[in-house]
């Protein structure tokens, strides 16, 4: 286990990345646990306010994460400097993150229907970062042989193909598949192959006329819709909190 860390992490580089993918997923889960405590009453922890203003809990999660970035790119891959500020930066941008969809939205949504894409958001954000510690690489670099990287028109024809499969599932309204495929193209080529789901750029402009596509496309959707949005709900009612009903009191964030 020892080697492996070193060979994988430490000498590569990325401990950095592991510091600040750890105090981010560990930031989140502390704030939602501190969050639900103060919409049910129970603790020591109340809401933050200054002069009647309602201070959430992003204003010093961006402070955070400007301190952290610039401290990062100023102290490069290793050393102490390097991880104490990938740390700063992964708890800022845990902060950030919890309160994403009041940064979309400009509204106090943390508990509602919408509150739910910040939960999806860092669930995204943690597995996309997730990736390239696995030893995954952006377009599939790592994919690319030697001699195929001597090689720049075959190395960045690969390039090019990788992007061009991300784009098209992307433009077939395919989000997430498109951001996993950044690092993994099979699953890019997949979502590139697929049908569009309605809505969608590519649904709107090249299926207008291809009805069997447009209709065939529409139960698809359907079907992934009734299979996968329950359990989505139930993972992020799990993580958080939005079932926790306490009647007689608000549902602001801290």
């Amino acid at each position: 286990m020892g080697h492996w860390f070193s060979r994988n992490i430490l000498e590569p580089g990325k401990l950095p990345m592991l510091l600040a993918l750890t105090s981010f997923v560990l930031t989140f889960l502390l704030t939602r646990t501190v969050t639900r405590l103060i919409r049910a009453g129970k603790g020591p922890f109340r809401n933050v306010s200054s002069g009647g203003l309602h201070i959430h809990h992003v204003v010093p999660g961006v402070v955070l994460t400007v301190l952290g970035g610039f401290g990062a790119v100023a102290s490069g891959r290793h050393g102490f400097g390097a991880a104490a500020f990938a740390v700063v930066f992964g708890i800022g941008a845990g902060l950030v993150l919890d309160e994403f969809a009041l940064i979309l939205h400009l509204d106090d949504v943390y508990w509602s229907e919408e509150g739910r894409q910040s939960v999806e958001v860092v669930v995204l954000t943690a597995a996309l970062v997730l990736l390239p510690l696995s030893g995954f690489s952006p377009l599939g670099v790592d994919d690319v042989t030697e001699e195929e990287r001597q090689d720049r028109v075959g190395f960045l024809l690969t390039l090019a193909l990788n992007f061009l499969f991300i784009l098209v599932t992307l433009v077939k309204g395919k989000l997430r598949m498109a951001l996993v495929g950044v690092f993994v193209p099979f699953v890019a080529l997949v979502g590139a192959v697929r049908l569009a789901r309605p809505g969608s750029w590519w649904w709107r402009h090249l299926y207008r006329r291809r009805h069997r596509a447009r209709a065939r496309g529409t139960v698809r959707a359907y079907r992934h819709d009734k299979r996968w949005t329950r359990v989505r709900r139930k993972v992020q009612d799990l993580i958080g909190g939005f079932q926790e009903r306490v009647p007689g009191r608000g549902t602001g964030s801290s």
